[in-house]
């Protein structure tokens, strides 16, 4: 009997000495697993990533399909309410004398009263101008702002956008959106502010007469929470000897 209970009581030493063992383990264990968390280097969450992504892929396309909504409203024929490389404007095809003139009878602004045509590039530029200074090419080049050329207007431009004098306000236009708009269209845009005429112009969507927007066949929504303020464009006039003069810096 004291022999079956020496090893029976062996046995119960041997099983407690194995869960001391087991617990040590689990502790060490739990410990290595503390400390590979807390030193390991903190990867970039991938979700945060991916929803960035998503994020900026949204931004493109919905850019994408103001521009393309634009286009296809300019190529109806219809006015469109934007923002320009300055302030909001309302536009149509510079080769349509009836969407000129909806877009003066929504603005109140007598016909024969010149507007800007914004143009993609030089080339056409040269398509709807008269007659082009030599020198633009280098100053298109070396601008540092948004500038109108006053120039002789060409045939391919709508009638009703010249003065009196034959000329018309070219600019080439550099933000994004109007120039794939532009491009786009293939045609130049007229751009003038989207006020009524008299009043004060608005340097973003919010500051725009709500008959104005009423008016417009479509209001562009790409920037309407644009907050940025931009400066009018600076305007040079082609001179009788073909120089080229500063009429507002």
């Amino acid at each position: 009997m004291d022999k079956q209970q020496t090893i029976h009581g062996q046995r119960v030493v041997a099983g407690l000495f194995g869960l001391i063992v087991l617990w040590i383990g689990l502790l060490l264990l739990g410990g290595l697993s503390w400390l590979t968390a807390f030193t390991k280097p903190k990867l970039p969450d991938e979700t945060a990533k991916v929803i960035q992504t998503d994020s900026t892929t949204n931004d493109m396309n919905f850019f994408k399909q103001e521009v393309d909504a634009a286009v296809d409203a300019l190529l109806l024929q219809q006015v469109i309410l934007y923002p320009t490389d300055t302030v909001w404007g309302l536009g149509c095809d510079a080769e349509v004398p009836r969407a000129v003139e909806q877009l003066y009878k929504l603005k109140g602004r007598p016909e024969g009263k010149p507007s800007i045509v914004l143009v993609a590039d030089l080339e056409m530029l040269q398509r709807y101008a008269a007659k082009v200074p030599v020198e633009l090419e280098q100053l298109l080049a070396t601008q540092e702002r948004p500038t109108t050329y006053i120039l002789p207007a060409g045939p391919a431009v709508a009638k009703n956008l010249v003065g009196p004098d034959g000329t018309v306000g070219f600019r080439v236009v550099q933000e994004e959106f109007c120039h794939k708009v532009v491009r786009r269209l293939g045609h130049g845009l007229v751009s003038t502010s989207a006020n009524k005429s008299g009043e004060p112009t608005p340097a973003i969507f919010s500051e725009i007469d709500p008959a104005i927007v009423r008016g417009a066949d479509y209001v562009v929504s790409w920037r309407q929470n644009d907050e940025t303020r931009t400066a009018p464009s600076r305007v040079v006039r082609l001179g009788e000897g073909g120089e080229l003069q500063v009429v507002r810096e």
